[in-house]
C-alpha cells in the first residue's frame, strides 16, 4: 500500500475516531445525581481542613472519606479576594459578580440560581446554616440585591421564594417591630403555606411540606455553645426534602468557621470545623445509603491567612496561626462524593462548580 492510500484512511478515519470521543464524554446513567447537595464551609482553606484531619485522628476525619478532591479559585469581578456575597454568588450562580452584590451583576442584572433551576425541574431545595438565614451565603440562594446589608429587602425576597426547607437563625429581622419598613414578611410566608418555627423542639417535630426555622433572634450561638443544631437541621432538612421523587437541592453552610478565623481564634476554629465533621459524615452516611446522591464541599475564600507551623500527628496536635483578620485570596479546597464526583477533580473556578452540577443533574 503506497503513502498516498494510508494517508486517505487515515484521514477517513478521524471523524469516526472523534465521534467514538464524543460519545465517551457523554454521561452514563450512573453518573447522573438525582440529588445534590452543596456544603459551603465558609472561610475554609487547606489549612483549616487540615487542622481537622490531623485534630480528628481517632475519628477518621470524614475529609477522608471523599475519593476526588480539587481547588478552587476564588476571586470576584472586581477583586482579588472576594467576600462572601461575591463567593456564595459565584457557587450559587456560575456568575462573578462584584463584591458585597448578591446575585447581581452589571446593569443590575438578576442570576437564577442552581435551586430556582432545580426548582424548574420540580425539584425541592432548602438550606440549613450556622448565621442569620440572611447572611451573605443563604442570600445567594435566593436575593437579588447589590448590597449584601439589605436585610429588609432580602427578608421580603425570602419569604416570596421557593425553598421548601429554610434553617438558621436571625428572627428579628422578620418581626415587623424590627423593621424601618414595618412590613410583616412573616405573615406572607404564613399566607404562603410555610410554618415558622422558633425553637429546635418545634423544627423537629414539624411533619409539613415548607418549614422556615428561625431558631435564633439574631446568629446562631458557637459551637459548641449551640449544640449540634447544624447536623439536626440537616438530618430534618434531608428527610423532608427526600419525599420528593424529582429529587432534591439542599445547601448546607458552616457559616462561623469563617467568624473564627476573623477573630483569630484557635478554640472557636477547632470548635466549628468539628461540628462541619459531624455534619459531613451525616450528610455522606445519607449519600452512601441512597446511591444517587451527589455531595460536594468546598469555600467561598478563605479567611485569615491559616498557617500550620509545627504539630504532632500521633497526638492529634497542631499549632495554628494567623496572618490577619480577613479574607485571602488563596484557592480554597473542593471534595466531591457521588455520581459524577470525578468532575470536581483539579483546579476550577469557582463559577464551574455549580455549573458542573447543572450538567450533571440535567438542569
Amino acid at each position: 500500500m503506497n503513502i498516498r492510500k494510508i494517508l486517505l484512511l487515515m484521514l477517513l478515519a478521524v471523524p469516526s475516531l472523534l465521534a467514538g470521543c464524543a460519545g465517551s464524554s457523554a454521561l452514563t446513567k450512573e453518573e447522573k445525581p438525582h440529588n445534590v447537595i452543596l456544603i459551603i464551609g465558609d472561610g475554609m482553606g487547606v489549612p483549616q481542613v487540615y487542622s481537622s484531619v490531623v485534630v480528628e485522628r481517632a475519628n477518621n476525619s470524614a475529609f477522608l472519606r471523599f475519593p476526588f478532591s480539587g481547588f478552587s479559585r476564588t476571586y470576584s469581578r472586581n477583586k482579588y479576594r472576594t467576600d462572601s456575597s461575591a463567593g456564595g454568588t459565584a457557587l450559587t450562580t456560575g456568575h462573578k459578580v462584584d463584591n458585597y452584590h448578591v446575585n447581581w451583576g452589571p446593569d443590575s442584572a438578576r442570576y437564577n440560581t442552581l435551586f430556582d433551576d432545580a426548582k424548574a425541574k420540580g425539584m425541592s431545595t432548602g438550606f440549613v446554616v450556622t448565621s442569620s438565614v440572611l447572611d451573605a451565603t443563604p442570600a445567594s440562594t435566593y436575593g437579588h440585591v447589590p448590597y449584601r446589608k439589605m436585610f429588609d429587602t432580602l427578608s421580603l425576597q425570602m419569604a416570596q421564594c421557593q425553598h421548601n426547607v429554610m434553617i438558621g437563625g436571625g428572627r428579628k429581622y422578620f418581626e415587623t417591630g424590627n423593621r424601618k419598613d414595618g412590613l410583616a414578611p412573616l405573615d406572607t410566608l404564613a399566607k404562603r403555606g410555610y410554618t415558622v418555627v422558633n425553637t429546635l423542639g418545634e423544627m423537629l417535630t414539624f411533619d409539613g411540606d415548607n418549614l422556615v426555622a428561625l431558631l435564633y433572634e439574631g446568629d446562631p450561638l458557637t459551637a459548641p455553645a449551640r449544640g449540634n443544631v447544624l447536623e439536626l437541621g440537616t438530618r430534618k432538612a434531608l428527610a423532608m426534602l427526600g419525599r420528593n421523587e424529582k429529587g432534591f437541592a439542599l445547601m448546607i453552610e458552616g457559616s462561623q468557621i469563617d467568624w473564627a478565623c476573623h477573630n483569630n481564634d484557635t478554640a472557636y476554629l477547632r470548635a466549628e470545623m468539628a461540628d462541619f465533621e459531624t455534619v459531613l459524615n451525616a450528610v455522606l452516611d445519607f449519600a452512601e445509603k441512597d446511591g444517587h446522591t451527589l455531595v460536594v464541599v468546598t469555600a467561598d475564600h478563605e479567611t485569615g491567612g491559616v498557617t500550620l507551623p509545627a504539630g504532632d500527628i500521633e497526638k492529634g496536635e497542631n499549632e495554628v496561626h494567623f496572618y490577619w483578620g480577613n479574607h485571602t485570596g488563596c484557592m480554597v479546597p473542593v471534595f466531591a462524593y457521588g455520581p459524577g464526583a470525578h468532575l470536581f477533580s483539579g483546579i476550577q473556578e469557582n463559577v464551574d462548580i455549580p455549573n458542573k452540577i447543572r450538567k450533571l443533574m440535567g438542569l
